[in-house]
């Protein structure tokens, strides 16, 4: 099993923007069907190294991975909105 997680800043940082990306993220459980897991947080404590959203999936090996990084929802749904409201983002992919 993979997880792959991704924390974004976005640049307008408001509540409502908050809950859009994490309804655009969460989209993907009904859209991409190899995905074992997705959770989705807002971040509430807002320090200075917190990050706004947080996308954690779940998959089974890294060529699922390769798939879901090319699937056509993830693509030209959720990447393009993301892209559009992110600041900046970092991400971390692990074996478990």
């Amino acid at each position: 099993m993979i997880k792959h997680i991704v924390c974004f800043m976005l640049k307008d940082k408001s509540e409502e923007n908050c809950r859009k990306a994490q309804e655009v993220l969460l989209s993907m459980k009904d859209n991409v069907e190899l995905l074992r897991d997705i959770r989705v947080g807002v971040d509430f404590l807002h320090s200075e190294r917190s990050c706004d959203v947080v996308l954690e999936i779940v998959v089974d090996d890294r060529a699922a991975l390769e798939a879901y990084q090319n699937h056509p929802y993830h693509v030209s749904v959720v990447k393009k909105h993301m892209h559009a409201v992110r600041e900046s983002s970092v991400s971390a992919d692990y074996e478990f």
